[in-house]
Formats: C-alpha cells, structure tokens, sequence
C-alpha cells in the first residue's frame, strides 16, 4: 500500500470515526497501521475494559471474533462491529460449548475456569474467566477440594498447574502461533542475546524449557525471564533496567513495544510467529466498516448473561 493511499485511508477513517462517536479498540496483535489509528491497544481483557469506559456508542473491536464478543457482553448498551467476521482463532476454535457440559456430567460438582480466549458460548458453560496474567490467581482462589477443567489453552493450563501445584484438568487446545515456539528458539536466542531480558507468553509452547532454564541458570532470580500477558509485557519493558528484550509471542506486539520504548531493543523470538487472523483486518476493511456499519457482533441475552457471571467472578478475583 502506497504511503499517500495509507494516509488517505486514515484521514477517511478518522472523520468516520467522528461523525459516528465511535471509538476503534486494537489487539496487540494488529497491524501497526491499524494500531496507529486506534483509541486504545491493549490486551483482550483491556480492551473489554476499556470499552466500558469509553464514552461511544459505537464500538470497532479490531481483533479476532471472541473479542469483539466478549466486548458486546460487556457492553450491552452499546452497538459493536468488527471489520471483518472471519477473524477468527486457532485456540478458540479447539472447544466448544458441548464439551464443558460433557465433562460436567462425570463431574457434577466440579469448577470450569475458561481463558478468555475462546467463544461466548464456552463462556457461558465456565464457572470462571481468566486472563493469561491472571489466571493463576483464579485457579488459587477456588476450593482446594473440587476437581477443575482448565479450557481452552494446554501451554496456559499446564503452567498454571505447575505453579499453582494443585491438580487440573486442563483442554488439549493450542493458538498454531504459540505453540510452534519451541524450547530450539529459545536456545538460539540465549546465545544470540546474551544479555538480553525473556519476556515470554504463558501460551508458547517454550514455557516448559523457559522455566528450566530459569531455574537452572538462576534468571528469575536474575531477573532475566518473566511469564506474562502481552499487557504485561509492556509494563516490565517500561520498568525493567533491561536494554534488550527477546519477546516469546505473535510479533504484533513489538510495533507497540517499540514505539513506547525508543531507546530499548525489541528481538522477535521468531519472526515467524505471525496470526493470520489478526492480520486480516486492514485499514480498508476498518474504513468499510465505520462507513456501512458492519459487521455487527451481538450474543444472545441468555448466552451473554450467563457468560457475564464467569467474567464478573474472575473480575472480583482481579
């Protein structure tokens, strides 16, 4: 795309986004175009939050489709599109609603927790929402004598069985993005870098060798790697005395990494760890959907009240 045509598209966008009071919310994940002209970019959970806070009646959820669900939930006043509907997600697309309640029939008296990461409808099925950065808080909040299914997340879920000690269940379900970065890139980076600070997302499917390293070469002691959410992430960049950072998630998030922290270096973990559902929204696919408001997201009222009381129980937790 042309640089004139880029800036045509965002000065378009941008009188659209007025003459409708809307408000544009971006994922980490997207393109840098499309964080450039967003209100808020932020994590799946901030941007719900932040959306709420908002004073816009509408509301143009740039991300995968669960987001712009989990938005509409939390925001039942208020009318919400994404730019294009088949955004979706590899991780979201492994459970659906039939599979929490099969494991609820031998389980009469267990808890679900659900990731955000996946649909309204397995929301509606959990006893528990979580965040990957905080999903472990969730899991120690609950009664240390029930049995627990973790869905939809395998990397997520087995890292918090392991910190958390207690025994889950936990869904064989896995973003292709994360869990390709594997235990190899993380050796290749550590010799690449080998000052540089780990900032590595609890879906990856290097966790496991992340940890082992850590506690054998004593980086956590050190400092040198951290396990956190995207939001996360941009907090200990900020903070962290650190120059360099190898970054163990989808490499949308160096765009913002890098422009909030000029004078820091950003390494990709892999520059192949790209979502081709994020990236399927584009600046005309935004623009088309201010203009022609499209394409509306709602959920059932039955299916969003129930979904809502698993997001409410994890917000209460924090």
């Amino acid at each position: 795309m042309g640089v004139c045509h880029m800036m045509d598209l965002t000065s378009e966008i941008l009188a659209l986004k007025a003459e409708r009071g809307a408000a544009i919310l971006a994922h980490n994940y997207q393109r840098p175009e499309i964080q450039d002209v967003a209100d808020v970019v932020a994590d799946s959970l901030r941007m719900a939050r932040r959306a709420t806070e908002l004073d816009a009646p509408l509301l143009v959820i740039c991300g995968v489709h669960f987001m712009a669900e989990t938005a509409a939930i939390a925001n039942p006043g208020k009318r919400v599109l994404i730019p294009d509907p088949d955004a979706g997600c590899s991780l979201a697309a492994t459970i659906e609603a039939d599979d929490v309640r099969g494991w609820r029939t031998t389980h009469p008296d267990g808890l679900v927790v659900a990731y955000v990461n996946c649909s309204a409808a397995v929301k509606a099925e959990a006893d528990y929402c979580c965040t990957s950065g905080n999903a472990v808080a969730v899991v120690r909040a609950l009664p240390r004598d029930v049995p627990v299914l973790f869905v939809p997340d395998f990397f997520l879920g087995s890292h918090v069985r392991r910190v958390t000690g207690r025994a889950l269940d936990v869904w064989m379900g896995e973003c292709h993005v994360h869990a390709a970065l594997g235990p190899a890139d993380v050796e290749a980076k550590r010799r690449e870098h080998p000052d540089a600070e780990f900032l590595v997302h609890p879906e990856c499917g290097c966790v496991t060798s992340t940890m082992y390293y850590a506690a054998a070469d004593g980086d956590v002691a050190a400092g040198r790697t951290h396990i956190v959410s995207t939001e996360e992430m941009t907090r200990r960049a900020r903070t962290s005395p650190a120059r360099r950072f190898v970054v163990a998630t989808e490499t949308g998030v160096l765009y913002r990494l890098r422009r909030e922290n000029p004078d820091k270096e950003f390494y990709a973990l892999a520059e192949s760890a790209e979502c081709r559902f994020m990236k399927q929204i584009t600046l005309e696919k935004l623009r088309d959907s201010l203009r022609d408001l499209k394409h509306e997201v709602t959920v059932p009222p039955d299916v969003a009240g129930r979904a809502r009381r698993a997001i409410d129980r994890m917000l209460a937790i924090g």
